[in-house]
Order: C-alpha cells, then structure tokens, then sequence
C-alpha cells in the first residue's frame, strides 16, 4: 500500500481551457509548480512542475470523440506514480461520463487495484451534491440557466448519468463522508479491482478533504471531480512538498490590458456593466452574428482605434453580443472569428483576461501560446498565471459561470496593479 505520501506529480485532465487552470491553480496556490498545456501531448516536454494540466479540449466533440480523445490524452502522458485526476464541470456539461470511462479503462490495465472516485461539488462556487444530485445554489441543476433543457432531467444524478456510457456507481452519502474515516476508506478498499465508481456527495470543503484523505490511503486511486476536490488534494500535496514557487517579477508597463468576455452565462454578462464607469476602460460589445458574416471590408471591431487605445494605456474591453434570436452564441466559429481579429491587440497588450474556456484557447492559440505558468487564484474559477510561447505576459482565466457583478472590476484592479508594479505574485 502507498504511503500517504504527497510528493508524487499530479496529472490533471480536463475538455477545457478554464477547467484545467480552476483545477491546477490548487496546486499554484499553495507555492507547489503548476502549469496548463494543449495542443498535442508531448512525453518529452521537460517540466519541473508538481501539476501539469492538460486541456483536452473536447467539451464541443461527440461523447464518442471526447471519450477517445481522454484516452489518448492519458495512454501518453501517463508515467509511473503519477497521480492522475479528470476535471469535470461542476455543473456536468460536456461528456464527463464517457471521459470517465475512457480514463478508467487506460488506468485499470496499468493498475489493477483501481479505485475510482468521482465528487463534483465545488462549495466556494456555490456547487454542493446530495444523494447523488447536483445542486447550484441550492437549486437543483436541472432547473438553473446551466442546464441543457434538451438534456433528460436524469443526468444531473451523477450515478444515473454515469450509468448513461455503461459505468456502475456506488453512492457514498453525507452521513458516511462525514462518519468514522476507517469506514469511508473500507468502502474505497472494498471498490479497488472492481468495476464500481464511488459517488460521494459533499457540501462543504471539509466533505472534500475527508474524501481526498481517505483516497489517498491506497495503492491507487483515480479521482474524478470539481476545482473543489482539486483543492483538498493540492492541500494534501502541499504538507510535504519540497518544491515551492518563487515570487513573480515582471517589468511595469504603460500599455493596457486587453479583457475579454464569450461566455453567455448570467455571472459574466452581469458583470460587464460596473465596468462602464470605471476610468480608462474602452468598452467594446460585439455582435455574434456581425463577427461570422461580415466581410472585411465592414470588420466589426475598429482595429487600429483599439491599438491606440491600448498603447495609451487604456484597458480595452471586448464582449460577444449574441443575437436577439440567440443563435451562434458561443459557437466555435464565434470565438475563432473573434480572435483570429483581436490577436493583434493581444500581442501589444500588457496583459490578458478571457471569459469562457472556448474564448481564452482560440485567444491564446492565436498568439501562439502554447501554454501557461500558473501563479495564483483570484477568486474561485479565476486563475492567474504567465503565458509559456511566443508570447509572455500576464493571463487571467475565468470560467463563465462563476463570479458576481464585481468580478470583472476586480480583475481589471488585479491587472493594473500587476502594470504598475510588475508584481505578479
């Protein structure tokens, strides 16, 4: 049996851009070397990091697609004690059972006292689960603004959406998380080498510490779930850790930041407006259909206006309107189109800041990023870190659906600060 040992390297997994930072910034928060990647996986590419995430970028593919692509993800990145563990919303969209699925199936032929765990609450968002279901808020999912109304109602009930890519569940209810830690880590015993994920529901961030401290007690645990669970890890990760993080120094800049928001959640539209008073913020909405159907020579976004703004050190901020119809909101060739027009306003920018996993990957790959250095988390689904490629400057990463109406008011702060003072972290 392993010890419960916590210097071993994590493998994070996610199927997007914002989930792998939310997730890997665990471990960067607590001054352990931390970064997120994509593209293709490379075995060879050195890095001294404790947690290395990877965005598989499969939240837009077919279940079947998202499924072979996790697969192939983990059969080439997997390394011996490696710890691995898959990301997944916390409100369930994209295909989190089918890339459960392919994941166990790589890890069970490696290590066959496999015990899976899957817990999706993330409480600091709001995110808890009871009897196996997923509440945000304390509404049931099914009935919030993040849930696919085409979906049945059933699979916000993780053991029945589990079920959905033919995977048995076992529910490990509150009673059990918070009772006698010697029975929860039985019941972990008693699932290792068979073909049953344990659910466990958790309402609070110690319901997550107890489920990762009692997974960890054996030889080889899969763990499955939320930022939250991502965070009772790295705590566990960073009691022993030799490795920290140094401070974050960059040089101060005139130029402003180049801010912007695809996500369509209520969290990031609502907090656009308290930017509309802030000094030296340009403020730019853009409508979804304008930036996929307009010709060049009628190009929505005044480029070269935005450039100048930008060198004269004012924060330029750019959102996607969708239609009044809806249609194309946060659709691929959306946030594509958008970025492949904005880049140039990133590469002059002093720093950046994307909503919405989909905007801040197309962003970052037109820049030619091929990476990012994580160094801090400014709030719950907000991540900070330094861009790894062509391009090096301060990035910040939002998930969509997490945040208030001051969310983007105290980002823009985070980044003048980090402008005036170089300070990073």
């Amino acid at each position: 049996m392993d010890s419960p040992s916590r210097d071993r390297r994590w493998l994070i997994i996610a199927d997007d851009l914002t989930g792998a930072a939310d997730s890997a910034i665990a471990f960067a928060r607590r001054r352990l070397p931390a970064r997120v990647t994509w593209g293709e996986p490379r075995i060879d590419e050195p890095s001294d990091a404790v947690a290395v995430a990877f965005d598989a970028d499969s939240r837009q593919q077919s279940g079947v697609s998202a499924a072979r692509r996790h697969r192939d993800i983990l059969q080439r990145l997997l390394a011996p004690e490696t710890r691995v563990f898959k990301k997944i919303d916390s409100t369930l969209r994209g295909h989190p059972a089918e890339e459960i699925g392919a994941m166990i199936d790589v890890l069970a032929a490696r290590r066959p006292r496999l015990c899976s765990i899957v817990a999706s609450a993330f409480p600091a968002g709001g995110r808890i689960t009871r009897g196996g279901r997923v509440f945000v808020h304390g509404i049931p999912l099914e009935h919030t603004e993040f849930w696919d109304a085409a979906r049945p109602a059933d699979q916000a009930d993780l053991p029945a959406l589990l079920e959905t890519a033919g995977l048995h569940a076992r529910l490990i209810p509150l009673d059990v998380v918070r009772g006698a830690p010697a029975r929860l880590r039985a019941l972990f015993d008693d699932a290792r080498g068979e073909a049953v994920i344990c659910v466990c529901d958790a309402e609070v961030e110690a319901d997550l510490d107890r489920i990762a401290v009692a997974g960890l007690e054996g030889d080889s645990t899969f763990f499955a779930g939320s930022a939250g669970l991502a965070h009772s890890l790295a705590r566990l990760a960073s009691l022993d850790a030799d490795r920290r993080l140094d401070p974050v120094v960059g040089v101060p800049s005139r130029r402003g930041a180049l801010l912007v928001v695809g996500s369509q959640a209520g969290p990031s539209r609502a907090a656009l407006a308290p930017l509309e008073s802030f000094a030296d913020v340009r403020r730019l909405s853009v409508n979804a259909r304008s930036l996929v159907h307009s010709p060049e020579s009628d190009d929505p976004i005044p480029l070269a206006e935005l450039e100048r703004a930008i060198a004269d050190g004012v924060d330029v901020l750019i959102d996607v309107a969708p239609p009044d119809d809806g249609a194309l909101a946060g659709a691929p060739r959306v946030v594509e189109a958008l970025a492949r027009r904005i880049a140039p306003l990133a590469a002059n920018a002093s720093a950046l800041m994307a909503t919405g996993g989909d905007t801040a990957a197309a962003l970052l790959a037109q820049c030619r990023v091929r990476g990012i250095r994580l160094v801090d988390e400014l709030e719950p689904g907000t991540s900070l870190g330094l861009t790894l490629g062509a391009l090096t400057v301060p990035v910040i990463t939002k998930s969509g659906g997490f945040g208030d109406a001051g969310s983007l008011r105290r980002i823009l702060e985070r980044l003048r600060f980090i402008r005036q003072t170089g300070t990073v972290a």
